[in-house]
């Protein structure tokens, strides 16, 4: 037997009953090879157009942002006023006090959209790396990307594919990662797409009910990091480019190290971990040809193309809508906190120990450096670009690993029914920071003694 793992249906309409209409065999065959062959290639093989290298979905957004500035401005205060107004429509604002709070910074956020694009915000909101950093660099990509990369989802998880490499990936994800094969997809989405992306997986999924709440939790704060591509502009900014290949697969290894280290410690491993998963009985006795036919079993059941389409790009725009107000709101707040207030260097003093046993050669500026990560991933990188290459190494480490941020993350998990609060999250992001302080170190000193870095 294998566990199935399976997210039997991430749309309606692949949860048909037995009284639908299935496709044939063939026909599911095709559909199951075609369709998860643009997805795949949409989503993980690189295309160079204008001298730019990136994956085709990535182009499309880019495009938009920069060639078609106005029309993507102007789609994304749709999409602001969509998530400010949802909460009063369903009723969702008086949920509990964390949607209070969270609707409260929409509406905020939309105010500071404006008074950005009308350039009448105070002087202090308007330096580059305040306003104009979170509107152009943050949330305008945001909500150009998590739409379109929805609808180009519908192609990975659609038609069978993500059930295939379920069952596939079940022997190494649950050992390592305390969490379901298919969990798989999620990780490689973020890291070469957006976190955004790999939330929105994890969340439909969670909603299924093929994931417990401490499996989404672990998927939610350990894989959803920032893409590949936002990798570069951290080693552009670090001077960590010639060291590329060092820097990337060093931050890809440390990263799922210290997810597989917070899974089995509180406050990850205190969540419910129950959830009913059905088992596989594959006939044919081999993991292979039980992936196979569970996802052709899936793809006879999609049915309806347009329905799938469509399902997946509504929901990415009600993701979207609900992150971007957050973006601006929570990172402007963030950012002047960091930037006004002593808040980060207090933080910075938790995190000294850990700078100084690493072996960092200043080791409190370094960790009043990385303790602003909280607020804006990228805000190690541009505190610590002048420092030594080994504090430059190890705060392009934690920009990545720390997977948690309040301009953008944070925001969009709460945005997603995974139930995890703020203060958890900060205790998580606070743990992911240390060990990756530690791991980040050590790797970095042996590096520098091989001359792979220095």
């Amino acid at each position: 037997m294998i566990e199935q793992n399976t997210i039997s249906s991430l749309n309606d309409e692949s949860t048909t009953t037995s009284s639908k209409k299935l496709l044939s065999t063939p026909i599911a065959l095709i559909q199951l090879i075609v369709f998860s062959a643009i997805g795949l290639v949409m989503f993980f093989v690189p295309f160079t157009i204008g001298e730019k290298s990136t994956i085709l979905f990535d182009h499309g957004a880019t495009y938009l942002v920069t060639q078609q500035h106005t029309l993507s401005v102007t789609l994304l205060f749709l999409l602001i006023l969509y998530g400010v107004s949802k909460p009063f429509i369903d009723g969702s604002w008086r949920k509990n006090i964390t949607h209070m709070i969270m609707t409260a910074f929409k509406i905020m956020g939309l105010i500071l959209a404006v008074m950005y694009v009308a350039d009448v915000a105070p002087a202090f909101m308007m330096e580059k790396d305040m306003l104009p950093f979170l509107f152009e660099k943050l949330a305008l990509p945001v909500g150009m990307i998590v739409p379109i990369g929805a609808l180009i989802l519908a192609f990975l998880v659609g038609f069978g594919l993500l059930e295939m490499v379920g069952v596939l990936m079940q022997p190494i994800m649950k050992p390592i990662w305390k969490t379901p094969g298919s969990s798989a997809i999620d990780a490689v989405a973020s890291f070469v797409g957006s976190y955004s992306i790999g939330l929105l997986i994890t969340n439909r999924v969670y909603l299924q009910k093929q994931y417990s709440a401490r499996e989404a939790i672990i998927i939610a704060t350990g894989f959803s990091t920032v893409s590949a591509a936002f990798m570069v502009i951290v080693a552009k900014t670090l001077g960590l480019m010639e060291f590329w290949n060092v820097f990337f697969w060093s931050t890809l290894v440390i990263t799922f190290i210290v997810t597989a280290i917070t899974a089995r410690i509180p406050p990850i491993n205190l969540f419910d971990d129950s959830v009913e998963r059905p088992a596989l009985d594959h006939k044919r006795g081999t993991r292979l040809a039980a992936a196979f036919d569970l996802g052709l079993s899936t793809s006879r059941r999609a049915t309806d193309l347009k329905q799938i389409l469509w399902s997946n790009f509504r929901d990415g725009l009600t993701m979207a809508a609900a992150i971007v107000p957050s973006i601006i709101a929570v990172g402007l707040t963030g950012l002047l906190l960091a930037k006004y207030t002593p808040v980060f260097d207090a933080l910075g003093l938790l995190l000294y120990p850990f700078t100084w046993l690493g072996g960092l050669p200043e080791p409190l500026v370094a960790a009043k450096g990385m303790s602003a990560g909280l607020a804006e991933m990228f805000l190690p990188a541009l505190l610590l670009s002048e420092a030594d290459i080994l504090t430059r190494y190890v705060a392009g480490v934690i920009s990545i690993s720390s997977v948690l941020f309040f301009s953008a993350m944070i925001p969009c998990v709460l945005a997603t029914e995974i139930p995890i609060s703020v203060g958890k999250m900060v205790i998580i992001w606070f743990e992911r920071v240390v060990l990756s302080i530690l791991l980040a170190a050590a790797f970095g000193q042996l590096a520098m003694y091989f001359n792979w870095i220095g």
